[in-house]
């Protein structure tokens, strides 16, 4: 019930369609499928899979939403895909259902733009007002915090962590995990730097911006492991943006780290 259906849609039984539901021409929704208000499907859109929609997410044609997994090991086991409000999801993207190994979950956060041709692989965990330009893809397992731009062309290796605010460069292959606000460049992935544009535009303070900088020149040329030079800033900076790059640094990973080149 008011929802608006194309007749050349397919809608299996039991999937759910909330007030203000579009869609559109040769679309086709599974039966697990929910979609929230004002979702749209613009055309050629296939959703299937246990499969969350969030409300006012757009959908552009050719994009595959919910399909199993990439991965060989997948059994048909349960396994869900949850997408929040108000996402820009463009022509030919991919994003699959988790798998058992990975916790069964794919989600993806708020306010994202996913540009043509990009991918987001089967348990990857992707914070709000992220950005993957045309053709990035994100491989299995990877987080992907708040405020990420990853490069068109790039690729995320699996169970890597990028940090929030961080920005990957074009035609860029990240194997390691990206601390908060860092900025990646290069064939394969270096840690080049601080991403100074994106907390500018996002209002950050100078005074943090200063701090920030002093932390990066800090964790490249102390002493020690990176590890430690992380806990060491950590007890002397009064920074909340400083103690974001101190906790994710001394978390538990997978992966190790990229690091500034002394």
């Amino acid at each position: 019930m008011g929802a608006t259906i194309h007749p050349s849609a397919v809608i299996e039984p039991g999937a759910e369609l909330a007030e203000g539901v579009t869609v559109g021409p040769f679309c086709h929704v599974g039966a697990q499928v929910r979609l929230h208000a004002g979702v749209t499907l613009k055309s050629h859109v296939v959703v299937g899979g246990d499969t969350e929609v969030g409300a006012d997410t757009v959908i552009f044609p050719f994009a595959v939403i919910g399909e199993i997994p990439q991965d060989l090991k997948f059994k048909g086991e349960a396994a869900r895909l949850e997408i929040g409000a108000r996402n820009r999801i463009r022509e030919h993207v991919t994003m699959n259902i988790g798998t058992t190994g990975g916790g069964g979950l794919t989600r993806v956060g708020d306010d994202g733009l996913f540009m043509a041709g990009c991918h987001v692989a089967h348990d990857a965990q992707v914070g709000d007002r992220v950005i993957l330009v045309n053709n990035a893809a994100l491989a299995g397992h990877c987080v992907i915090e708040d405020d990420v731009i990853v490069g068109g062309l790039s690729g995320v290796h699996q169970w890597v962590r990028v940090g929030r605010g961080a920005i990957i460069g074009a035609v860029t292959m990240v194997t390691n995990d990206v601390i908060p606000y860092g900025l990646v460049q290069g064939p394969r992935g270096r840690l080049d730097g601080l991403n100074l544009v994106g907390l500018k535009r996002r209002g950050v303070s100078r005074s943090d911006i200063t701090a920030l900088r002093a932390a990066f020149q800090m964790l490249a040329q102390g002493e020690g492991a990176f590890q430690e030079r992380a806990r060491r800033l950590g007890g002397e900076t009064e920074s909340d943006y400083v103690r974001q790059i101190v906790d994710f640094v001394l978390a538990t990973s997978d992966r190790s780290f990229l690091t500034p080149e002394r």
